[in-house]
């Protein structure tokens, strides 16, 4: 799937440096967060 994704500017370059940093594309880096949060929120969830 394809999505268009506007990003503010400061957000997109600090993206860019944390997936220099972990030697990921930007795709990979928005993936590995976004799945990374789903799994927080996935707990959160449970709590009561």
């Amino acid at each position: 799937m394809r999505i268009t994704l506007r990003l503010p500017a400061d957000l997109h370059e600090w993206l860019v440096s944390e997936a220099k940093s972990a030697r990921r594309s930007l795709n990979s880096e928005i993936l590995h967060r976004l799945e990374a949060g789903r799994g927080n929120a996935s707990a959160e969830d449970q709590s009561p």
